[in-house]
């Protein structure tokens, strides 16, 4: 896992170098701070998010039950299509993150690409209604 600056995000590859960005159902994965937070206050460590494995880390926004709703990072538009269970990868990266991401949909969502773009640290975020 890297950390970047901005990417581009398209519907036919997802984020830009993601080998898994085919389309479908978690074409990209995105987390959220306050889950991971909340996780790593749970198990009294404070891993690099990254260790959750996901594509996109956002903040100020709460993405739990929110099927189907359009998510807006920039001018890209995600479609939440559901909860990214944390696997067995987890535990093997910190004994207890597994479980510590369970609950109330710590261990982010999964969408598909709607509309391409270019995202960037700093980009707002929303949720259509």
């Amino acid at each position: 896992m890297e950390t970047v600056e901005s990417a581009t995000v398209s519907l036919d590859a997802g984020v830009e170098g993601d080998s898994r960005g085919r389309p479908d159902d978690r074409q990209v994965t995105v987390l959220t701070q306050e889950a991971w937070d909340a996780a790593c206050a749970e198990l009294g460590k404070s891993p690099p998010w990254t260790t959750r494995r996901s594509n996109i880390l956002i903040g100020g926004l709460r993405v739990e039950g929110k099927l189907g709703r359009i998510m807006r990072i920039g001018d890209l538009q995600l479609e939440i299509t559901g909860e990214t269970d944390p696997c067995a990868r987890m535990e093997e990266q910190v004994s207890g993150l597994r479980q510590a991401l369970t609950p109330d949909w710590r261990g982010g969502v999964t969408c598909r690409v709607r509309s391409s773009g270019r995202i960037a640290v700093g980009d707002a975020v929303s949720l259509d209604d």
